[in-house]
């Protein structure tokens, strides 16, 4: 749960958006203090990217959609004689990810490649971005539109927050020497028994799903609010554990191509696959690289780093099936669970649960929200009436809509604010690199 001195998820006084601003780029800078400098610049493979990379381009954000655009404003005006100037032109190169509006990126795949600026240099630059945006947010001359894209430019950062967490432990964990990156409880060992694996049922019907909570902040991806018509189903109580995953393993799953999707089975033949990502058999025993370092694995917490092809083998295996969006929000709003009692990035955990006995009795179906981001059946398609040119910054979220499927509820890596029962996280289905784990319904 965040402290009270910083629950202002939807700023809306003055005060307010200083101090939802300053949170959330203090909450960035304080991931990457446990870095080593070398730490920054690791990229390995062309999904991770450099933390470094990371620090710059959710300044850049600020500079290309606030601070360019309310200086031209008040310079038309007349309010100002001369416009906001950026500290380096070339930054709108080398930190702009996707937008084609505002530029070329610079290419993925080559953001490690890039040793200049410097690690000093990047954090100069955000304390570049942050004088301005401050005067910015404490100016009366500010208009709506400032106000709304600070508050999706703090959304957008702490979506990076995560991919800083996600991102680094996968660059560390090609290194032998499994590096920590921050010491946490994650070593303490956990229940040594949890509850059964059972099945809640919910009954069918029309209902809505998408963004309901007016003058709260959602993507444009969560909107309008959709009807969807769902037969009687049945989730499960909990996550799927890594001893129950275990079991797949040790049946042939990864040998069997019954279970797999086509392009599934091409991944496991292709890159060799035979265990969730960060999994090590040393010696006769499984291991779990974490963000604390190489432990035992436990067989109660909940299976992460998994495909949307493994978690499909491993439903079909089980004689299952996984949620659709519509499924798990459903059940979400029916049992009135909220985000507060998960396990998110501030229980300083920074890794998977094991359930308890409690968790079932208070919620019923456990685990909603946190540990890992749960794979659906369902593709990334616009709701019905989403207009991608009708948002102010219309590459955010329509432009992918396309070969990827829905993750829902957040995960131990997310921050607790940033996560709502509409929310629609996103990716490619042979993604493993992700806190994504498994959720069963029939």
């Amino acid at each position: 749960m965040i402290s009270e001195e910083f629950d202002i998820a939807n700023p809306t006084q003055t005060d307010e958006y200083l101090t939802y601003y300053k949170r959330i780029r203090k909450d960035t800078e304080d991931l990457a203090s446990p870095l080593a400098i070398e730490d920054y610049m690791i990229q390995a493979m062309t999904n991770a990217s450099p933390t470094k990379w990371h620090l710059g381009h959710t300044s850049w954000f600020f500079e290309a959609f606030i601070l360019k655009k309310f200086s031209d404003l008040q310079k038309t005006q007349g309010l100002i004689t001369e416009p906001y100037t950026p500290q380096n032109e070339k930054y709108n190169y080398l930190f702009n990810s996707y937008y084609q509006d505002v530029g070329t990126p610079w290419p993925r795949h080559q953001r490690g490649n890039v040793s200049r600026p410097t690690v000093q240099e990047v954090y100069g630059f955000r304390e570049y971005i942050d004088s301005f945006m401050l005067n910015v947010l404490d100016s009366n001359l500010r208009d709506d539109n400032v106000e709304v894209l600070t508050i999706l430019g703090g959304n957008h950062e702490q979506q990076h927050q995560e991919l800083i967490l996600t991102d680094i432990k996968y660059n560390l964990s090609i290194n032998p020497l499994y590096p920590v990156y921050k010491k946490t409880d994650t070593l303490q060992p956990g229940p040594t028994e949890i509850p059964d694996l059972e099945f809640v049922p919910f009954d069918s019907g029309v209902i809505e799903i998408g963004h309901t909570t007016p003058g709260c902040f959602a993507f444009d991806n969560e909107m309008p609010i959709k009807k969807v018509y769902l037969e009687k189903y049945k989730l499960a109580n909990r996550l799927v554990t890594n001893g129950e995953f275990l079991q797949f393993i040790n049946a042939g799953g990864y040998r069997d191509h019954r279970y797999w999707l086509s392009e599934g089975w091409d991944k496991v033949r292709t890159e060799g696959w035979s265990s969730p990502m960060h999994w090590h058999n040393i010696d006769g025993t499984w291991h779990n690289y974490t963000l604390s370092g190489l432990k035992r694995l436990d067989l109660n917490e909940p299976v992460t780093h998994v495909s949307y092809f493994e978690a499909d083998a491993y439903a079909k295996w089980s004689g299952k099936r996984l949620p659709t969006e519509g499924e798990w929000e459903h059940a979400v709003r029916t049992l009135g669970i909220t985000p507060e009692n998960g396990n998110f990035r501030e229980s300083g955990l920074l890794h998977t649960r094991a359930v308890t006995f409690e968790d079932i009795e208070q919620q019923k179906v456990a685990q909603l929200y946190g540990d890992v981001w749960e794979w659906t059946a369902s593709s990334y398609l616009p709701y019905p009436g989403f207009n991608v040119l009708a948002e102010g910054i219309s590459e955010y979220n329509g432009k992918f809509m396309s070969s990827q499927f829905v993750l829902r509820g957040g995960s131990c890596v997310t921050p607790v604010d940033h996560i709502r029962p509409s929310y629609r996280n996103f990716w490619h289905p042979d993604t493993q690199f992700q806190f994504s784990g498994i959720r069963l319904a029939e």
